[in-house]
């Protein structure tokens, strides 16, 4: 949660946020890339920890029919949130003339809807199906929306980035579904894990974290299958290794999957060893992570008008009641040059996270002393 920060905090903050991706490796900088490409851990381990925490859910004594319920009605207010909270923290506007984004609770919520359907499988076919379609999803990477036609927003939505219009809406999907669902999916199959012997089960998340690492490292170096995105050689050692990890996200390629979550498991078999105190801010925060992730995006971006008005004056209101260039935004809005330097998005990014730990650990508090029905939907 506290690295997802720093990527959303670059969003409302970064100079170079307005004007193009830090990923781009005609443009970018290495201290850009490497602060984007750090949050790239953030989405795969949200949706393998997502399905890991409904097997452990199911576990308490619930049933399946309670699971796929919970699931159920989980994903549909999610979906809520995306449509109407996250619109106003993006945009700090109500008007409809603004795009649709189906970003992270788009992708959480919609695939939690389709494992409440698919946890009535058997886990051993549920886990073969989940594996197989992480693995072989890129072999669709050539087939085009146009080829469906009228149904080309379902492509979309399951395989390739677009945009379409909705009742004079324009609905940008920024995280095609098929491989989120395979990867949430996946993780229910590995929640199985954690009702082993600890010893046992860190030898197997160290042996599946390994071997994911390594998998990556040689399907990369192959360049032949697992990425649509091929490496390639760069002016300077440093960018043709920035090249090598610049993996695609949207949707998650096989290799961006093996490249953040081989790592992610070797950290979190490491983590299991370690003695946690109740007021770490690790584990606070990952205890309330839809309460940090809604609290964060309205208070960078309330952060991001403080400063545009310090700057700017009142001049600053003429620009702020439309989306950031980084979200969309009309260029000619904004002041030239609007924006900060790198070191600027990292005190902020310091500061919000601070800011935001205590009521963090008081709305923990409040989920560890109380058992109302609607806690465990925030």
């Amino acid at each position: 949660m506290i690295i997802m920060a720093l990527d959303h905090v670059r969003d409302f903050f970064s100079r170079d946020a307005m004007l193009f991706s830090p990923t781009d490796l005609a443009r970018t900088t290495p201290a850009l890339f490497l602060t984007r490409w750090i949050t790239h851990f953030c989405a795969p381990v949200f949706m393998l920890t997502a399905g890991m925490g409904a097997f452990l859910w199911w576990q308490r004594n619930r049933t399946r029919k309670q699971l796929s319920e919970f699931l159920l009605t989980r994903g549909l207010w999610l979906l809520l949130l995306e449509l109407v909270v996250m619109r106003v923290a993006y945009y700090f506007s109500f008007s409809l003339q603004y795009p649709v984004f189906l970003l992270v609770l788009w992708s959480l919520g919609a695939s939690m809807i389709a494992l409440a359907a698919l946890v009535w499988l058997p886990t051993r076919l549920l886990a073969v199906l989940s594996i197989a379609a992480l693995a072989l999803h890129n072999c669709l990477d050539g087939v085009q929306p146009s080829q469906f036609g009228a149904a080309a927003p379902v492509w979309n939505i399951l395989h390739q980035q677009g945009a379409f219009p909705v009742a004079g809406l324009l609905v940008i999907v920024a995280y095609p579904l098929a491989p989120w669902i395979a990867l949430i999916a996946a993780g229910f199959c590995l929640g199985r894990v954690f009702l082993m012997e600890p010893a046992v089960r860190r030898r197997i998340l160290l042996w599946i974290g390994a071997g994911s690492t390594l998998a990556f490292v040689i399907l990369r170096a192959a360049n032949v299958y697992g990425d649509p995105a091929p490496w390639t050689a760069q002016k300077t050692a440093a960018f043709t290794l920035f090249s090598f990890l610049n993996c695609t996200k949207y949707p998650p390629s096989l290799d961006f999957l093996l490249m953040t979550l081989g790592p992610a498991l070797l950290v979190l078999a490491w983590f299991d060893r370690v003695p946690w105190r109740a007021t770490n801010p690790l584990l606070v925060l990952g205890r309330v992570p839809l309460f940090f992730f809604i609290l964060h995006f309205y208070a960078a971006h309330l952060a991001a008008a403080f400063m545009a008005w310090l700057r700017y004056g009142h001049a600053a209101f003429a620009f702020l009641s439309v989306p950031m260039p980084s979200f969309g935004g009309p260029n000619e809005r904004f002041p030239v040059g609007f924006g900060y330097d790198l070191w600027v998005v990292y005190i902020a990014w310091v500061l919000i996270v601070v800011g935001l730990y205590p009521f963090c650990r008081w709305f923990a508090g409040v989920k560890s002393r109380r058992r109302d029905w609607w806690l465990s939907y925030l």
